[in-house]
């Protein structure tokens, strides 16, 4: 697969990073807005002409990862549809079909615009699907601790669309549709991204609960249980996750990007399998708001 990067801040770079060791995909364009200061590994092919490189060159790639924010990816998906070319979309902006991968990949047979929702969603909506699928819950609460050497200028742009869109993706994706979404930026560059969910009401058998884990470290290996489902009241449950950087780019206190880029690459490693076994992908743009 012919795989293109726009934006070139902490989670571009990270995820040309982990695009280079991947045997799926070609990275035929890193697309910034300005000259690179950054040392790149060889042979990659940058571009500082931003959304005007795809205007000049269409259809120049199977996939574009769009790693701007959340305004600026409303704009370029309009050049991408127009040229048919698949985006996974690393903001918060809500264009395309919401996926998680373990959750709902089979969109990816109904839309060419899917959107990785934010870190915090990626790390606690398999959870959060986990407890629901064994437990009938009232309400959700999620708060995320990130480094704020992990969190770049697009991240900060972000932030209440980054808790508007994690907590429609909750609504949904799981059976949940009462629940709030809090995210903590440390000034600690040591600090783990953790995420801790409390559910109200939950009540059942979570033996399988490393089972679960398992799954998600198939394509987050950093992702680890920090505290198992536990009951500090007669009726709130609390689970909490840690996710460690691979260190590509950054350190491994970066675990926020890690898990965004690793739900992306392997949502991309499923198109690939998907065109090659000859299944086609639906050209629908119906999740498409307003651009």
């Amino acid at each position: 697969m012919r795989v293109s990067i726009i934006g070139t801040g902490n989670i571009g770079t990270d995820l040309l990073y982990k695009l280079l060791k991947n045997e799926n995909c070609e990275v035929v364009a890193f697309v910034g807005r300005r000259e690179t200061t950054k040392k790149l590994p060889e042979n990659v092919p940058y571009y500082s002409n931003s959304i005007d490189y795809f205007i000049e060159n269409p259809k120049s790639c199977d996939i574009v990862f769009d790693c701007t924010d959340a305004y600026t990816a409303s704009k370029n998906a309009v050049v991408f549809l127009s040229q048919d070319i698949m985006v996974i979309d690393m903001t918060p902006s809500k264009i395309g079909m919401m996926c998680v991968p373990n959750v709902n990949c089979d969109c990816l047979h109904h839309t060419k615009n899917v959107n990785m929702i934010t870190c915090g969603g990626q790390v606690s909506i398999p959870l959060i699907k986990y407890i629901t699928d064994k437990s009938t819950v009232s309400y959700v609460e999620v708060v995320t601790q990130i480094s704020s050497e992990s969190a770049g200028m697009a991240t900060r742009i972000n932030i209440d669309k980054y808790i508007q869109t994690t907590e429609s993706a909750i609504q949904n994706l799981t059976r949940v549709t009462n629940c709030k979404v809090i995210i903590n930026v440390n000034p600690s560059p040591t600090t783990v991204m953790q995420t801790t969910v409390f559910f109200k009401g939950a009540k059942g058998n979570f033996n399988d609960f490393d089972d679960f884990i398992t799954r998600m470290q198939s394509y987050v290996k950093g992702y680890q249980s920090d505290i198992r489902p536990t009951y500090i009241s007669d009726d709130i449950l609390m689970v909490s996750i840690k996710v460690h950087g691979s260190g590509d780019y950054l350190s491994k206190y970066a675990g926020n990007l890690d898990v965004i880029n690793c739900a992306a690459i392997e949502v991309a490693n499923k198109v690939s399998k998907i065109k090659n076994g000859q299944i086609a992908i639906k050209n629908v743009y119906d999740t498409i708001l307003d651009i």
